[in-house]
C-alpha cells in the first residue's frame, strides 16, 4: 500500500475509536490520550510535514479522506487534527533550517503544533528576530501540542502578517474553553508579553514558497487550510444524517414515528442528494487541484474561487443538514448523544472565519466576473 492509502485506512479504523472515546473527550475538554496516542502511532500528526522530516506530505484528496473518516468518528477529533496536523505541516515547511532542527530533529516523540493565526497579535523587530505580544483565542489541540503557531503583525514591516513559532511554554494559557460544541477541542486562549522569537522560527504567512518539501506547500496555509474545513465539514454531516437513518429504521413499524412519514421520506431523500452533490463538487474540483499541484502549476483564479466556494457550500449543506436532524430527532436529539453531540459541533463549526459571509460573497464577485484586477489573500479579496 503507499503512504496515502496506509495513512486512509488508518483513519478509518480509528474513526470508531474517536466515536466510542467521544463522550469522555467532551468530559474533560481533550482528546483521549488513547486516542492523541493513536494519532502519533498512526502518524496522522504528521501528514503535512515534509517528507524529508518524517510526514508524508500528504496529497489533498486523500487528507480530504483523512478528515472525514475521523470527523465522521466524533468532529472535536477531525478538528484537533485538522487543526494541529496544518500547523505542525506547515510550520515545518517554512521555518528556518535552525528552527525546523530544534523543532523536528529529535528522535523523540513529535513535537505537535497549536495556535492562533486568524486575530493577529503585534510584533516590533528585535536584534535577532521579534519580541511579539497579544491575546491569541481558539488554539485548537493546545492540549495535546508542544509548540505554537502565533500569528502577528510586525510595526513597520509593511507585509501580511507573520507567523510565529514558539514553545507553548514561553505564553500563558487561559484554560476558558467553555462553549456550545466543538467541547473536546480544548481551544483555549493563551497571550504573551514582548516574547522573543528568533529570525529562524518565523515566516510570512501568506508565504507559498517552502524551504523544504514539495509542490503540496505551493497552496500556501490557506489552501491546506479549507481542505482541512471541508474535510470535517463532509465527515461531521454524513455522521448526523447516518444517526439520523439509524434512528428512523429502529422506528420502523411503529404508528406515527418517523418511519411512516412521508414527509419525512422526502426530506431525508432531499438532504442526501445535497450531500451528495456537495461531496462530489468537492472531489472534482480537489481532484483538479491535485492534478495541477503535481504538475507545479500555478493555480487559477477560478480554482483558487472554486474551492472556497466548495467548501462554503458544504459548510451551509451541513448545517441545514443538522437542522433537519434535530427536528426530525424529537426528543432523540435533545438529549446527549451523537445527533446533539453533532447538532452543537457543526454549529460550532458554522462560527470560523473561514466560513464567514465575506468569503462567499468574494466567490460571488469572482464567478460574476466583478472582480477585474483582485487575487484571493487568504480569505479576503485584495488588489493585485
Amino acid at each position: 500500500m503507499s503512504v496515502a492509502n496506509d495513512l486512509v485506512a488508518a483513519a478509518k479504523d480509528l474513526s470508531a475509536l474517536a466515536s466510542s472515546s467521544a463522550a469522555d473527550a467532551e468530559a474533560q475538554g481533550k482528546l483521549t490520550d488513547a486516542l492523541a496516542s493513536a494519532f502519533h502511532e498512526s502518524g496522522l500528526w504528521a501528514m503535512w510535514m515534509p517528507t524529508e522530516l518524517g510526514g508524508s506530505e500528504l496529497a489533498p484528496v486523500a487528507s480530504l479522506e483523512v478528515l472525514e473518516h475521523i470527523s465522521y468518528g466524533d468532529a472535536s477529533a477531525g478538528w484537533v487534527l485538522m487543526a494541529a496536523g496544518l500547523a505542525t505541516g506547515v510550520d515545518a515547511a517554512f521555518i528556518g533550517d535552525e528552527a525546523a532542527a530544534d523543532l523536528y530533529g529529535s528522535d523523540g516523540p513529535l513535537i505537535v503544533h497549536s495556535g492562533a493565526g486568524t486575530q493577529p497579535g503585534r510584533g516590533v523587530k528585535a536584534d535577532g528576530g521579534y519580541r511579539i505580544s497579544g491575546d491569541w483565542r481558539f488554539a485548537s489541540g493546545i492540549k495535546h501540542a508542544g509548540a505554537l503557531h502565533t500569528a502577528a503583525i510586525v510595526d513597520g514591516a509593511n507585509e501580511p502578517p507573520r507567523i510565529f513559532v514558539t514553545r507553548v511554554s514561553a505564553m500563558e494559557l487561559d484554560d476558558n474553553w467553555d462553549v456550545m460544541g466543538l467541547r473536546a477541542t480544548g481551544s483555549i486562549d493563551y497571550s504573551g508579553k514582548d516574547v522573543f522569537v528568533p529570525e529562524s522560527y518565523s515566516y510570512v504567512a501568506t508565504t507559498n514558497v517552502p524551504l523544504r518539501g514539495g509542490s503540496l506547500y505551493t497552496m500556501g496555509i490557506a489552501g491546506l487550510g479549507v481542505i482541512c474545513h471541508t474535510g470535517w465539514a463532509l465527515g461531521v454531516a454524513r455522521r448526523i444524517l447516518d444517526e439520523l437513518r439509524e434512528l428512523a429504521m429502529a422506528r420502523a413499524g411503529r404508528a406515527g414515528t418517523l418511519a411512516e412519514s412521508n414527509a419525512f421520506h422526502r426530506d431525508y431523500a432531499i438532504a442526501e442528494g445535497k450531500l451528495r452533490a456537495a461531496r462530489a463538487f468537492v472531489y472534482e474540483i480537489w481532484t483538479e487541484i491535485e492534478d495541477a499541484v503535481e504538475r507545479e502549476e500555478q493555480l487559477t483564479v477560478e480554482q483558487n474561487t472554486l474551492y472556497r466556494l466548495a467548501l462554503q457550500h458544504v459548510t451551509a449543506v451541513a448545517a441545514e443538514i443538522a437542522e433537519f436532524a434535530y427536528a426530525s430527532g424529537g426528543t432523540t436529539a435533545l438529549r446527549a448523544g451523537p445527533i446533539q453531540r453533532c447538532f452543537r459541533d457543526i454549529h460550532a463549526g458554522t462560527q470560523h472565519m473561514i466560513v464567514s459571509p465575506p468569503v462567499l460573497e468574494g466567490t460571488g464577485r469572482f464567478l460574476a466576473g466583478l472582480a477585474p484586477g483582485k487575487k484571493w489573500l487568504f480569505m479576503s479579496v485584495v488588489d493585485e
